[in-house]
């Protein structure tokens, strides 16, 4: 059954082409451009951080060192190759996993669990969600799920709730919902494959 009526294209178009104009505008040196950015990205950039680095100071310092690279490389970016949300968390996956190479960890036994009401954005899901940006090609493989996978993965990826916030929306256990998105994931990724 087709995910219809689902507004993918226009809703990410715009987020899309309002993240293009901040990072131009930090690429101009515009603070509030960057502190803008930083409030609508941080959260699914942390959570990028956090799933690599399982530890939520690191996480955070691994945050850090994102924005500024994102204010310094800000002129580098560019929309024709890629969506900024597609570049800003390729740049927080690359910052994550020199953290993890270089030795810098913070060592701490904060639990993985501080990170549990963050939106799950694991490297594989992460960016087929992000191909969303890419429009007419994910609404048609987004058509072709079920209407109950269609609708967690885009209330997941698009709007950021977590996955328990989706499972005691939709009245089910949480590894149903879990389960909803992987096979609905895995269709998308087969169908964009193709």
């Amino acid at each position: 059954m087709p995910c219809a009526g689902i507004p993918i294209e226009t809703a990410q178009m715009r987020g899309s082409s309002q993240l293009t104009d901040l990072v131009r505008r930090v690429a101009q040196g515009d603070e509030p451009a960057l502190k803008e950015l930083f409030e609508r990205t941080s959260p699914k950039l942390f959570g990028i951080c956090l799933r690599i680095l399982n530890d939520k100071q690191d996480a955070e310092d691994a945050l850090q060192d994102v924005y500024v690279s994102v204010w310094r490389r800000a002129a580098s970016f560019d929309a024709d190759r890629s969506s900024p949300i597609t570049w800003l968390a390729t740049i927080a996956r690359n910052r994550s996993i020199d953290r993890l190479r270089s030795g810098q960890r913070h060592r701490s036994s904060s639990p993985l669990e501080d990170g549990f009401e963050i939106a799950d954005s694991s490297s594989d899901s992460f960016e087929v969600a992000a191909l969303a940006q890419e429009g007419a090609r994910l609404r048609d493989c987004m058509d072709k799920l079920e209407t109950r996978q269609c609708g967690a993965i885009r209330d997941a990826f698009f709007d950021g709730l977590a996955y328990s916030q989706l499972a005691e929306r939709a009245g089910v256990p949480l590894g149903t919902m879990k389960s909803w998105i992987r096979r609905g994931l895995q269709s998308l990724r087969k169908c964009l494959e193709a």
